[in-house]
């Protein structure tokens, strides 16, 4: 299976394992200038941004791990921008990560919290 495909069934799992949650899928692979944002999704009132990781060996670690600052503050720009572009202000919002780790899904959260400067 080539890395492409396998993106692809690592989405597919996270957007079922998000489903069987109760999340309410709201976009997938939503790109706009400032990046892109795995699964937008809607849980109790709440919008929610995921990022999705997925590796087939322990090798480098497990999947959350690879989201790191640096990608966390690209999807914080990604969802500013789209909250922006949908008039999502006011509205409770969050971080979820999903890690996909040999077939084993494990959704984290609140991964990590976003400071507003300025």
């Amino acid at each position: 299976m080539s890395s492409r495909e396998e993106g692809l069934r690592g989405e597919e799992m996270a957007i079922e394992a998000l489903k069987g949650k109760g999340y309410r899928i709201v976009e997938r692979n939503h790109r706009n200038r400032l990046g892109e944002i795995d699964v937008v999704a809607e849980e109790g009132g709440c919008l929610v941004f995921v990022e999705v990781k997925k590796r087939n060996s322990g090798r480098f670690g497990e999947a959350i791990c690879a989201v790191d600052e640096r990608k966390q503050r690209q999807l914080a720009r990604a969802a500013l921008f789209y909250m922006k572009v949908h008039d999502c202000f006011g509205r409770s919002v969050r971080f979820d990560v999903i890690g996909i780790d040999n077939e084993r899904v494990k959704i984290v959260k609140n991964a990590f919290l976003v400071e507003e400067h300025g």
